[in-house]
């Protein structure tokens, strides 16, 4: 029997054949294509000829093209379309994949291939980018455990395989809690102070539970309004409390245990190729290179935000004390930063979000884009997806060469278009039961050169704002954002745009292919024209009356963009601390919630709560790929800082300097980060730039 996702798609662009593909066809298909790629691997090791760079790296780095497609596919639906039998198939799936991996990146006569030319390089007269893929191939091997021995090989294969199940059973248990927990009111006085539009929202959720009155739900579009907006201070404390106990209920979906055995498995693979600790070996692949250089980092930043931080929290307090509040509380905080927020600058997030509809905030980024770097979004219907609400463009570069375009296209075509074809974006905004909280980039298919031909990326945006609410059979308000989702936006575009302008021979050194630490600098950097009244102009418009937000509110949104910076800080050094003490001190882990306290200490700024924690929902570095890299963040923002200061300085729409930017995106992952920065920058990049942005 036939299998859609074994074959070349016939779709337009060879995009994924959403509707076509049903949940039946992953196993069979992800089995039949590890055997294809098996027999490709055979192919390069049975190789009769002497090695070389063409007959090993290359072929090694093509091999196995529609399996990593398929993997996409599936993870990524995991991700933002999930249900029962996805995640079933996901648990079967895992190991089975890393059992594949382990195979390959253990193949003895394999690696002796890679060695010999990894050995003999000086003779092949490689260019930057294939010396990149040379050394990152060998390496891969390397600590991939290819040096070990049998016992060991075996060894290390089993906790790979383990690691990917509890990491994907972490997340579901983290989607499951989240999905769970439902507050039903029916009484509107206990939601005084919610702005009528979210209470609207409150309305629909429940009218889908077929209940009466109000519901909210622990989905950051919903949980985060009452934070802000709610009078009723049980009303929020219930609401913390029920988000910071997710995973940490001692049920079925308790994730507590599920830390402490991942973190122990990755301290064995660790030790077992010789590296102190899983910190050790994950940051010998970063920019900071070492746990010492992150923690001193962090802990040099702690110095310079407490006081700034302190100084925030007794303002806020004061407010607090003012209403009768004498022990503020963190559940007290966002309520707290909103009236402070407004006192100080005059701005109401829900004053804000009529100016803010989704369809122009897109089109400000799509803008954006046109502008620096010459793109253009063109919606189109001739892509399948996923779900009914995602859109989908494809992006062209106005004023492209005319090229030779992959044969990935339309088989019809045989006209060559005037512009460059250079991606698909499937944009995904709204939350569903099936999805996971927060905002991501990811791709469905990575660019790569091949044959002459320049194989374009499927590149897809995911967040989570409030929907469009309706009434009867029209759309009564769109959906509109609060500034803070403006800005999630662009952090997410900032990614796509490193996926969409990628532009390397190797498909595993494209787009976000880069060192983890680095990977963050795309998005930061594009959130600060959010911030810049020339920009903001251009596309904060009333959704009613077209009028543009007035200068003043523009003006004061650029002077609040350091509002809270302090306590942000602080909050982001508690995690990354937190990070780098799970991976680096594992062993001292007993109780979980008494280590999340040790650690963060000396970050918090409100008393801990017995009953919530932060740790057993921290997907970033227990289910997603930031574990002892969680510092990246801020390590990402000195470079956004120093990069956007550049253009700061010689216009923030230079085209010149919007050309070297440019390549440094279409330059992923081949070169060395840092010389990528100096090229565009002309310097390394100075944290005085981020204190000065953050603290003045």
């Amino acid at each position: 029997m036939s299998n859609i996702l074994t074959e070349i798609f016939t779709t337009q662009y060879q995009s994924a054949p959403f509707t076509e593909i049903k949940e039946a066809d992953f196993l069979p298909a992800f089995q039949e294509l590890i055997k294809t790629s098996e027999k490709e691997i055979d192919e390069i090791v049975e190789n009769k000829e002497e090695a070389t760079f063409e007959n090993v790296i290359e072929a090694l780095a093509f091999s196995g093209e529609q399996l990593e497609i398929v993997s996409s596919i599936f993870f990524n639906l995991n991700s933002a379309e999930t249900n029962d039998e996805i995640q079933k198939i996901a648990q079967e799936v895992s190991p089975i994949l890393t059992e594949y991996s382990a195979k390959i990146s253990q193949n003895e006569k394999l690696f002796e291939k890679i060695k010999k030319v990894f050995d003999e390089k000086e003779k092949y007269n490689l260019n930057e980018e294939q010396e990149m893929l040379l050394n990152e191939t060998y390496k891969g091997f390397v600590r991939s455990g290819a040096l070990l021995n049998e016992a060991q090989k075996e060894q290390f294969k089993n906790i790979s395989i383990e690691l990917s199940k509890k990491s994907l059973k972490f997340g579901e248990n983290v989607l499951a809690e989240t999905n769970h927990y439902f507050k039903h009111l029916t009484d509107e006085k206990d939601l005084a102070g919610i702005p009528e539009a979210i209470l609207q929202q409150y309305r629909e959720e429940a009218k889908e539970r077929n209940l009466d009155g109000f519901v909210v739900t622990l989905q950051y579009p919903s949980f985060l309004p009452l934070m802000t907006y709610a009078e009723n201070r049980e009303l929020r404390k219930e609401l913390a409390l029920a988000n910071g106990r997710k995973s940490f209920q001692n049920n079925e979906f308790d994730n507590q245990n599920l830390i402490k055995e991942i973190i122990q498995l990755k301290q064995e693979k660790a030790q077992l190729l010789g590296y102190k600790t899983y910190a050790d070996y994950v940051l010998e692949e970063r920019m900071a290179k070492d746990p010492a250089k992150v923690k001193t980092f962090l802990n040099e930043l702690l110095e310079k935000a407490k006081p700034y931080a302190e100084k925030e929290i007794e303002e806020l307090k004061s407010l607090a004390k003012a209403d009768g509040i004498e022990d503020m509380q963190s559940y007290d905080h966002t309520f707290y930063a909103e009236k402070l927020r407004k006192q100080k600058f005059d701005i109401d997030d829900e004053e804000l979000k009529p100016y803010f509809q989704l369809e122009k905030v897109q089109e400000a980024v799509f803008g954006l884009a046109k502008t620096l770097f010459g793109l253009e979004f063109k919606e189109t219907s001739e892509i399948q997806k996923y779900h009914e609400e995602v859109k989908t463009y494809e992006v062209w570069e106005v004023g492209g060469q005319k090229s030779k375009v992959s044969s990935e296209l339309k088989a019809s075509d045989t006209q060559l278009p005037t512009s460059d074809f250079k991606a698909i974006l499937y944009a995904d905004y709204f939350p569903r039961k099936g999805k996971r909280a927060g905002a991501w980039m990811t791709s469905f298919k990575n660019q790569f050169r091949k044959n002459g031909e320049n194989h374009r990326p499927h590149i897809s945006v995911v967040c989570n704002f409030s929907k469009p609410i309706t009434i009867g059979s029209s759309s009564d308000t769109p959906s509109l954002l609060t500034f803070q989702e403006v800005t999630t936006l662009f952090h997410e575009f900032g990614h796509a745009l490193h996926g969409i302008l990628a532009n390397t021979t190797y498909p595993n050194l494209s787009g976000t292919s880069v060192k983890w630490d680095f990977v963050e600098l795309p998005s930061q950097f594009l959130e600060n024209y959010c911030y810049e009244p020339e920009f903001l102009k251009t596309f904060a418009k009333h959704y009613k009356t077209g009028e543009i937000l007035p200068d003043e509110k523009i003006q004061k949104i650029s002077d609040s963009k350091n509002f809270m910076e302090g306590y942000q800080t602080m909050r982001q050094i508690g995690f990354g601390l937190l990070d780098i003490a799970y991976h680096t001190d594992s062993e001292k882990v007993g109780d979980v919630k008494t280590f999340e306290v040790e650690e963060t200490k000396a970050t918090n700024l409100y008393p801990s709560n017995p009953e919530t924690i932060m740790s057993t929902s921290f997907s970033h570095i227990f289910q997603g790929g930031y574990s002892a890299g969680y510092y990246s963040y801020k390590w990402a923002e000195v470079l956004d800082a120093d990069a956007f200061q550049y253009f700061k300085e010689n216009g923030i729409f230079n085209p010149e300097i919007a050309a070297k930017y440019k390549i440094l995106l279409s330059s992923g992952g081949t070169k060395d980060p840092m010389e990528l920065y100096k090229n565009f920058r002309g310097s390394e990049p100075k944290v005085e730039s981020l204190l000065k942005r953050a603290f003045g």
